[in-house]
């Protein structure tokens, strides 16, 4: 009988509370801040974070996750007798912690002979960011307590992070100028303008698809632009920084469009903040084109 264990990184920024509920192992990165360095998820929280770069001007760093990490987690998931392993990671346009996983699957092979047949290692790159693949990890474990074998959570996560993206307006172009998700040409002329990009995440890749000029347009456009891409009848979720109001009002605007409630409310933690800041309001949805 297989037993199947779901292996992340704390960028998927789910609630320490989900995390332990439904038995994600989840690998943190590791923060510095302020002088301080702590765990992402496990020491501070999302809003501690927030406060933190509200008073301080730096852009907080943080590390990818060591192949030596993983090969010693992947040992510990084999001796407590799971058969296999689905490593979810963070983009991989993003980070080398996709690549490190696969380095650590290798190395624990090499080191352990005597795990080959007996477990298998499916490591995944997520493309994202986010609940973009915190969300699916929750459903996954749901379908593996229904029996689901690991090739159909595996069909189903891919599937997911192939299709799927993240239409996301960030108020403060610090944060993403710095980080490369916008040029800083563009950002200079969005701050001298008054204009907000929407930038879509999806497929491994950061475009800006259109601009918003004023902040009392950024509900009614970014709700057009979900609207124009997502696949009728399938659910969304939403995602803020450190405040939810433009999130709440955007749910309210697309329950009178499509019907549906937001399947979560997401909320952005210290890694994604760093790269676009905690002043952010995005939608998360199943595209009808890739």
């Amino acid at each position: 009988m297989s037993k199947i264990m779901i292996l992340t990184d704390s960028c998927c920024d789910l609630p320490k509370e989900t995390i332990e509920e439904l038995g994600i192992k989840v690998l943190p990165f590791t923060v510095t801040f302020g002088g301080e360095t702590f765990r992402e998820i496990f020491d501070k929280s999302s809003q501690e974070v927030y406060e933190m770069m509200e008073k301080n001007p730096e852009i907080p760093k943080h590390s990818q996750i060591t192949p030596l990490t993983f090969e010693e987690t992947y040992k510990e998931i084999y001796e407590q007798g799971y058969t296999d392993i689905i490593s979810v990671s963070i983009n991989s346009q993003g980070s080398g912690t996709y690549n490190n996983s696969i380095i650590g699957k290798n190395d624990f092979f090499e080191n352990n002979p005597e795990a080959e047949g007996k477990i298998r290692i499916f490591n995944l790159d997520s493309k994202c960011y986010t609940v973009f693949y915190g969300y699916p990890i929750i459903e996954a474990v749901k379908k593996i307590r229904k029996g689901a074998e690991a090739e159909e959570i595996v069909a189903y996560l891919e599937d997911w992070f192939d299709v799927c993206g993240i239409y996301a307006v960030p108020y403060n172009l610090k944060y993403a100028k710095k980080s490369g998700r916008i040029s800083a040409a563009a950002a200079f002329a969005g701050e001298l303008l008054g204009l907000k990009p929407i930038i879509l995440f999806a497929g491994g890749t950061t475009k800006t698809v259109d601009k918003i000029r004023g902040e009392k347009n950024i509900v009614p456009k970014l709700v057009e632009c979900v609207e124009k891409n997502m696949t009728p009848q399938t659910p969304y979720l939403t995602l803020h920084g450190r405040d939810n109001t433009l999130a709440k009002e955007i749910e309210k605007e697309l329950i009178k469009k499509t019907g549906r409630k937001a399947e979560m409310y997401g909320q952005i933690g210290a890694v994604v903040s760093a790269n676009i800041g905690a002043d952010i309001v995005a939608v998360l949805v199943r595209r009808k084109n890739k």
